[in-house]
């Protein structure tokens, strides 16, 4: 087993995996473009099917031109501590693919699933370097597809946060008890061997 950030694996892991979470308690230190780019060097070597890629990562950082428009693109929820963030990130990924063999691009069932495993990587990355990356699902997501010009063929997957870890009285008061690394179901939960 493996301990390690008050969290507990049922089996031998790297702590790095116990290490990242979630936080919504961010210190709003700048984030520069060099570091941020590194996370999506991570990102740019996940798996994808047929090797083809679909993640895209549209970003803005703290105090530049883009900020208050990403911002806006949160739900309300989100603004309301995504504030001091140091990025937001969305993530968006093409719903088609070349593949060998074929002259036009055919549909691709696995682009969420692809963009997905990018995110990971880039999660894992920013904990490794004592940044920490957080996933959203409370974001406009039809403004995004206008606002952002994202072009037909793309799906808006997710946002991001990313930042230092801030005390949780940063964190409006409602949010402050559950600013803690979450636990997992156990594993017994979620893999079968054999079948469902």
């Amino acid at each position: 087993m493996t301990t390690a950030n008050s969290r507990t694996a049922e089996h031998p892991i790297d702590p790095i995996f116990l290490e990242r979470w979630s936080p919504r308690a961010f210190t709003g230190e700048e984030i520069s473009e060099h570091t941020l780019r590194t996370m999506f060097e991570a990102a740019r070597w996940a798996p994808s099917s047929y090797n083809s890629q679909p993640w895209r990562f549209l970003y803005a950082r703290r105090d530049n031109t883009h900020w208050d428009k990403f911002l806006g693109l949160l739900n309300e929820f989100n603004r309301s501590w995504a504030k001091t963030a140091s990025a937001i990130v969305f993530v968006v990924s093409s719903e088609t693919m070349a593949v060998p063999g074929k002259d036009t691009p055919v549909p691709s069932r696995s682009h969420s699933f692809d963009a997905g495993a990018a995110w990971g990587y880039l999660a894992l990355q920013a904990a490794f370097m004592g940044w920490h990356a957080h996933g959203m699902a409370g974001i406009e997501y039809d403004r995004i597809y206008t606002e952002l010009k994202v072009p037909p063929g793309f799906q808006v997957e997710c946002g991001v946060t990313i930042g230092r870890l801030g005390p949780k009285t940063l964190l409006p008061e409602s949010l402050q008890a559950r600013e803690a690394p979450s636990p997992r179901k156990p594993l017994t939960e979620l893999a079968f061997e054999g079948g469902f």
